[in-house]
């Protein structure tokens, strides 16, 4: 059943990843157009063939917007890792619980300790997230097997042992969603980055071999996409890989917790039923 209502969940969740993705390329196409090429931030008003004006605000703003088409695809993917890294965030503190793990563990570790399995579950409630859902879980089977009299000790503890994985597999894949979407546009957003520069470069040099005098407009914006797209596609990988580190390493350390609370309680089984 725990397992029917997780595939639900994650089909709804998929979905609602889909539909941001898709408005956040449409937030990106809306800006490049309506604010990094309004009329105003070139000279004579025209966003096409009119250079960035040279002072103010308005001439970084056409100057990014000459970086070309693929401007408004880096500023997605920027726009993609700043949501999905905030969404990760929330969901990942929401996971610890209300409180320090470590405190935590060490309050169930004491009740069992005392034999007090009553207070070690009413912890688990306190704390609540995912790390008190799967300590809670296994801490019920615990008190279930202490009950029972026809399964042998080594068949209890299997049961704990199997109990707790499936509480660690039900929810330890939560706290990895989006992490696979911030993982692959840290590498994607360098390579369209450097996608742009190819571009930009070759009408670069289009403007250079121009028969006569080349085009200096040409070439200036040629040059102008090269370098927009590069520091785009540069600076989002980076948030990208350390916005993926950051959150990998929070939640290798939620699961080693997790491990080492099933581990206390199998040991403190062991030592109950002795």
């Amino acid at each position: 059943m725990k397992k029917q209502e997780s595939s639900s969940l994650d089909s709804v969740k998929q979905f609602l990843a889909g539909a941001i993705i898709v408005f956040i390329l449409i937030v990106a196409i809306a800006i490049y157009n309506f604010v990094l090429g309004a009329p105003e931030n070139f000279q004579g008003g025209d966003p096409v063939n009119g250079h960035p004006i040279t002072e103010g605000a308005g001439k970084w703003l056409g100057t990014v917007y000459k970086g070309g088409f693929i401007v408004p695809i880096l500023m997605s993917f920027f726009l993609m890792v700043f949501t999905f890294s905030i969404e990760r965030f929330i969901t990942i503190s929401m996971a610890t619980g209300s409180g320090s793990v470590d405190v935590f563990l060490r309050k169930v570790k004491g009740a069992l300790a005392g034999n007090n399995i009553s207070a070690a579950i009413q912890e688990c409630d306190k704390q609540k997230g995912s790390v008190g859902n799967v300590v809670k879980a296994i801490l019920e089977k615990y008190q279930e097997m202490l009950g029972n009299k026809e399964l042998d000790k080594e068949q209890k503890v299997a049961a704990i042992q199997k109990e707790s994985e499936e509480a660690i597999s039900l929810e330890l894949p939560m706290l990895e969603k989006n992490l696979t979407i911030i993982a692959t546009l840290a590498s994607v957003a360098t390579l369209t980055g450097l996608l742009g520069t190819v571009i930009g470069m070759i009408k670069a040099f289009s403007a250079l071999a121009t028969a006569g005098a080349p085009d200096a407009a040409a070439l200036s914006n040629g040059i102008s996409e090269a370098l927009i797209n590069t520091a785009l596609g540069i600076g989002t990988s980076a948030l990208a890989i350390i916005a993926y580190n950051y959150f990998t390493s929070k939640i290798d350390t939620l699961t080693y917790s997790i491990d080492e609370a099933g581990f206390s309680i199998i040991q403190s089984f062991n030592t109950a039923t002795k």
